[in-house]
């Protein structure tokens, strides 16, 4: 059984990243009016999950990051000739080191469209329905899919399809929410303004000192509820690590001619069959489609995700860009960053956290 993931192509990551997670862009302002505690905010944003007008928008986002990675020339990661970097790990490349900015309409969950604009191009998702295109313009190329009819019988609000591969924008908020568990203090700072809109900001503080995140902020919109940034910060930096957010915003259906993509003149239009089993997003995927980690104590801030030797792709460990960044360390090779941790271990296994080196190392040895 394959999930949906596997059917959107490497050049849609950085767009599914700029839907799925929203952030920062929100400056101190006069505080909004009353609810004025953590409980109450809550229960504004689980007010807005039964509102069908908030899943009606259309709005400007910008995303960057800022995990203290190396900087990689593109060439590094290109093929024998040395040419510009293509596929899965050039666009990772990019998520991690290039700023996006984003157009996004959404007319409930089966109708969303992201345009993200590049310096000279322009990269477009687009679901209507149980149709499904993505297009480059740069290689001037079209991807077409029809969705399973039963994909579209899971649908949420708070949960799109493959033309926003991470659901609707408040859904990492959602996700970081309902984890919450005694392992975080979740407390309000002081108000934000973010796309014009006031806010209040919901703070997200680890009670461990095992993990490497120092906190993330949430802005909720004062009056509708809707989560409209999400701000992860690493110790020891005072700029968030993952930043992205709206800089505009407005309520109301998008024009329905958004979500009808017509290939442009000349375009390579490839048509993609999803299996009639593909599993919806919300379901997870089977074991057969990606490697299947195995956490070594209850899921908390300092957890540890452990893939087995024989479920790490050969590939992975090949990746030109795995070989220019990881370095020795103890019982193997480290990928380092500000928030997240990798340890290639000697034995074949993958270890990640949001955990210091060490504390991957000490894992890799039990």
């Amino acid at each position: 059984m394959r999930g949906w993931r596997r059917w959107i192509p490497a050049a849609a990551v950085p767009a599914a990243i700029a839907v799925g997670l929203l952030a920062g862009g929100a400056s101190a302002v006069v505080a909004p009016p009353p609810p004025a505690t953590p409980e109450q905010v809550l229960a504004l944003v689980a007010g807005n999950a039964t509102r069908t007008d908030a899943r009606q928008f259309s709005g400007t986002l910008e995303q960057r990051t800022d995990l203290g990675l190396p900087a990689i020339p593109a060439q590094t990661l290109g093929p024998g000739s040395g040419g510009p970097a293509t596929g899965p790990e050039a666009a990772v490349l990019e998520l991690l080191t290039v700023p996006h900015t984003a157009r996004v309409y959404a007319d409930g969950p089966e109708h969303v469209r992201v345009q993200v604009i590049d310096q000279l191009a322009e990269r477009d998702l687009v679901r209507n329905g149980r149709d499904v295109w993505t297009y480059d313009s740069k290689a001037n190329a079209v991807m077409h899919a029809v969705l399973p009819d039963r994909t579209l019988s899971h649908g949420s609000p708070g949960a799109t399809a493959p033309a926003a591969p991470t659901a609707s924008p408040d859904d990492l908020a959602r996700r970081l929410l309902a984890a919450a568990d005694p392992s975080t203090e979740v407390t309000l700072g002081a108000p934000v303004v973010v796309a014009g809109r006031s806010a209040y900001a919901l703070v997200l503080t680890p009670r461990t000192a095992g993990t490497l995140v120092d906190r993330v902020q949430i802005a909720v919109d004062a009056a509708s509820g809707m989560p409209l940034a999400v701000d992860v910060y690493a110790k020891g930096q005072a700029v968030a690590a993952f930043h992205a957010g709206f800089t505009s915003l407005s309520f109301g259906a998008p024009d329905p001619a958004l979500f009808t993509l017509v290939p442009p003149p000349g375009a390579t239009v490839t048509e993609k069959q999803i299996p009639a089993d593909a599993v919806p997003p919300h379901a997870g995927t089977s074991p057969g489609d990606h490697p299947t980690p195995d956490v070594g104590h209850a899921p908390g801030w300092d957890a540890i995700a452990v893939i087995p030797a024989d479920r790490v792709p050969p590939d992975v460990l090949a990746s030109p860009l795995v070989q220019q960044l990881a370095v020795p360390a103890a019982r193997g090779r480290l990928l380092s960053s500000s928030l997240v941790n990798i340890l290639l271990a000697d034995d074949g296994r993958v270890l990640v956290g949001a955990v210091p080196a060490s504390a991957l190392e000490a894992a890799a040895a039990r």
